[in-house]
Parts: C-alpha cells; structure tokens; sequence
C-alpha cells in the first residue's frame, strides 16, 4: 500500500522544541503563533529550559516555520514515545566532470563517493523526519530545500548502503511480504521556483522496520529494474534512529564541547534544515 499526503493526520503527535526564549513576552508569542497553525491542540512553554513541547496534527517542519517567524530559532528534541522515531538527512552523491577537485583542494573536501561521476562533494538538500503513531501508521515529515523544481519521488530502498550514492542503495524496500505496489513507495509531491518543497505522509510500516535503510528522492522514474543514478537533483540518506520526547535532554555536545545552538549554526551553514 503507497503512503498518501495527510493534511490532517489520523494520529496525534507529540513534539518537545528547544527555543530560545527570554521573558514571558516570548513564551506568549510563541504560544500564540503556534496555536493559529491548524490540528495544534496543546502547547506548554517552559521558560527555564527553553523548551517548548507541542500536540497536535501538524508537520514538525510546519511548527519550526512557524517559530522561525517569530525572529527565533527552533530544533526538535524529540517526537513520539521512545524508539518511535526516526530520521534520515537527505544529501547530493553528484559531482560533475568539469568541478573536479584542483591539486591544491583539500581532499577531505571531496569525501569518499565515486559512483557514475567521479569524487563528489556532498551538499544536504533535505531532511526526512519519521514518527509512528500506530501499531503500522508512520508520519513522515519530508523537506527539501536547494533542489530544481519539479515532481519528486520519495522512496525506501532496500539496502542502507551509500558506498555509490543513490546508486548502491538497491531496489525499493518491498518488506517481508512483498506486494504489486512496494512498501517502500512513499509518493510523489512537488518542488516549487523557489528549489523547496515538503509533504506530510502517512505510511503503512513500523518505524524499527525501516531502520538501517536508505531513503531516496529523485526526480527519476525508475523503469525495468534500473539502479538509481546519482544526478544533481537525487538526495539520498540512511534512516537512524532518533530521540523519543523527553529522550534528549543534552545542552552541549560531548564531542565538540559546542552548545546545541553551536551545532545548530554550523548544521544551517551545511545546509541542514
């Protein structure tokens, strides 16, 4: 059975958003943006650990949008109960002939990927958010951003191997009791001028089942079992695992020693959503 859009989702989310947030004033701001997005049921802003936890049917994306007009940033700290969600971020395999690295190029800018075009420099163009909200019901939140316009194809594959890009990731993920139609099929949604779209589907498959798996979107429509190329308008990723709400309650990375703001910084000059 193929995913389909949901304007308004069958199951009730829960999402937990770090914000930065200085006064009351902020608190009542936020709170009111979010309340005019259509399907938020409850929101409740804690001040002290600018952290503002939100039920409703709508989009993660839609709510960062939405905090993001009022001049302030948003990062999702978790969504569902714990092992319920998941995440996959979307980046380019591409690298065309004529940009081939000069002999003075930092090689570590040009990392590991050969695939069908030679060494290519990774960009990320999109993220995939996934939350279950039933026994065999995924939401999945799905962006993308920096890419030519058009009608898009997302799918599952069903290998998580990204050594080729896109073009290692196997066939589309058919599951245990393979169907006429894919369960790795999500469906189609478009790009608009502007190089951004999104869709919000509703999908027949359990989180846990889909991790370890590559997700894809392209533009390509794949025909007669044909492996997918690696093109400038082809992101690719695997899907992990990611925190349930109240799972994360880290402030500062143990790696880098960088607040979560930091990170947010140099995650948005890498391109992330």
């Amino acid at each position: 059975m193929r995913c389909h859009v949901s304007h308004v989702a069958d199951g009730m989310t829960q999402t937990v958003f770090a914000v930065p947030m200085t006064c009351d004033s902020c608190v009542k701001d936020v709170s009111e943006t979010l309340y005019k997005l259509q399907g938020i049921k409850k929101v409740e802003a804690n001040l002290k650990d600018q952290l503002v936890s939100i039920e409703g049917t709508v989009a993660p994306s839609a709510i960062v949008e939405a905090i993001q007009a009022t001049g302030r940033d948003a990062i999702l700290r978790g969504s569902g109960t714990s092992n319920s969600a998941a995440v996959s971020i979307l980046e380019t395999y591409y690298h065309r002939n004529d940009q081939q690295p000069q002999h003075n190029d930092d090689a570590s800018d040009f990392p590991l990927t050969h695939g069908d075009f030679g060494p290519s420099k990774r960009h990320v163009r999109g993220l995939a958010r996934m939350v279950q909200v039933g026994d065999n019901v995924t939401l999945v939140d799905l962006t993308l951003r920096g890419v030519s316009p058009g009608t898009y194809r997302a799918s599952i594959r069903e290998y998580g191997n990204l050594a080729e890009g896109a073009t290692s990731t196997g066939p589309v993920w058919s599951g245990p009791k393979p169907g006429s139609i894919p369960r790795g099929a999500l469906g189609i949604f478009q790009v608009g001028p502007d190089g951004r779209g999104s869709a919000f589907l509703d999908c027949p498959f359990r989180v846990w089942e889909v991790i370890g798996h590559a997700m894809a979107v392209t533009k390509q429509n794949e025909r007669d079992g044909q492996p997918l190329r690696n093109d400038e308008d082809t992101v690719v990723g695997v899907i992990a695992r990611s925190a349930g709400v109240w799972d994360n309650d880290k402030t500062v990375c143990s790696c880098t020693g960088k607040t979560l703001w930091e990170e947010r910084r140099d995650e948005v000059k890498n391109g992330m959503l």
